[in-house]
């Protein structure tokens, strides 16, 4: 995987994280809508009209491709087009993960974006988050990519405010064995194992620091 250096001071990054962090807010806010909207069906294409103006705008001057792989010289992570941290993808819910003691953690809210069963988070959503934790407590001390990981659902995950854990169980060679959980109030709702495995390449990858955004 190439990672690309953009040389650029912390005050910068915070700067292009307070302009674009609204931005998808309001994105995120529109999908929210969109789902939920009861307006007339007649109001409907004056949206779409509006809407599509904006997207017009903004494919006026992009990038080429995904947003990549970032980071400064100061190993700052500028994942800001990942799936569940992105400060730049309105799909992402967006998890800030912090480090504790024992591992990795993060809280979180998922609203009607993420719904599978009624009222309840898709099950691959609640897996694309706990392979996400999992992976951020195995890399704490390098980079690891995700060999395998198997979930298990105890009861549904309902919309709404959760926490995500994580911690590593073992480690072997360049094995590391990591299990986390999704709770909601009333417990645990979902937990997950899986096998990391550290890149035969890992000096050649930067120790990044990665949060939402």
């Amino acid at each position: 995987m190439e990672f690309i250096l953009e040389d650029i001071s912390e005050a910068e990054v915070a700067r292009r994280r307070a302009v674009y962090t609204p931005l998808t807010d309001t994105v995120r806010d529109l999908v929210d809508a969109v789902i939920r909207t009861e307006v007339a069906e007649e109001d409907l294409d004056e949206a779409r009209r509006r809407i599509a103006e904006v997207v017009a705008d903004l494919r006026s001057r992009q990038m080429d491709g995904a947003f990549g792989v970032r980071h400064t010289r100061e190993n700052t992570g500028m994942a800001w087009g990942n799936a569940v941290i992105g400060v730049r993808n309105a799909l992402a819910p967006p998890l800030d993960v912090v480090h504790v003691a024992d591992g990795v953690r993060s809280e979180f809210t998922l609203g009607a974006a993420y719904e599978g069963p009624p009222g309840q988070v898709h099950g691959g959503v609640c897996a694309l988050v706990l392979d996400h934790v999992l992976g951020n407590a195995a890399s704490v001390e390098g980079p690891c990519y995700t060999g395998t990981l198997t979930v298990r659902y105890g009861r549904p995950t309902p919309l709404g405010a959760l926490v995500a854990q994580a911690w590593v169980t073992e480690q072997n060679g360049r094995k590391r064995i990591v299990r986390g959980t999704i709770s909601d109030a009333d417990g645990v709702t979902c937990e997950a194992e899986g096998v990391f495995i550290v890149p035969r390449s890992a000096a050649d990858v930067p120790s990044v620091r990665w949060s939402a955004g």
